[in-house]
């Protein structure tokens, strides 16, 4: 609150669980392939109804259907192990980027020259 102009910087610096609704369809498909199965259901327990769209939506209507039996076979969950799921997922992602082999847009209008 003392430093708005810093905190603000920050944040858009950091990448978050909600941040991976920028990702492409393709990156969004190399994403689901390479998380860990065990950590998705409780991630998406999390998530906004959006969000947990996003990634169902990029799946096979079968393994869809899987993971949402998944999530509700849960029960509730603990916030903590929401966030740690979450983060790994994240770290995930970084990773795929940094490797090249997913794209994370900035989410600021990139221009594309064609």
């Amino acid at each position: 609150e003392r430093n708005r102009e810093a905190a603000e910087r920050i944040k858009s610096l950091m990448f978050t669980f909600d941040d991976l609704a920028r990702l492409t369809t393709q990156s969004m498909q190399a994403l689901l392939r390479s998380v860990e199965k065990d950590k998705l259901p409780i991630a998406l327990k999390g998530a906004s109804e959006k969000l947990r769209d996003l990634f169902l939506n990029n799946m096979s209507e079968r393994a869809g259907k899987m993971l949402r039996e998944d999530m509700e076979g849960l029960g509730p969950v603990r916030v903590r192990d929401v966030d740690e799921a979450q983060a790994n997922i994240v770290a995930l992602a970084k990773e795929l980027a940094a490797q090249g082999q997913i794209e994370i847009s900035s989410g600021k209008d990139e221009e594309l020259i064609y």
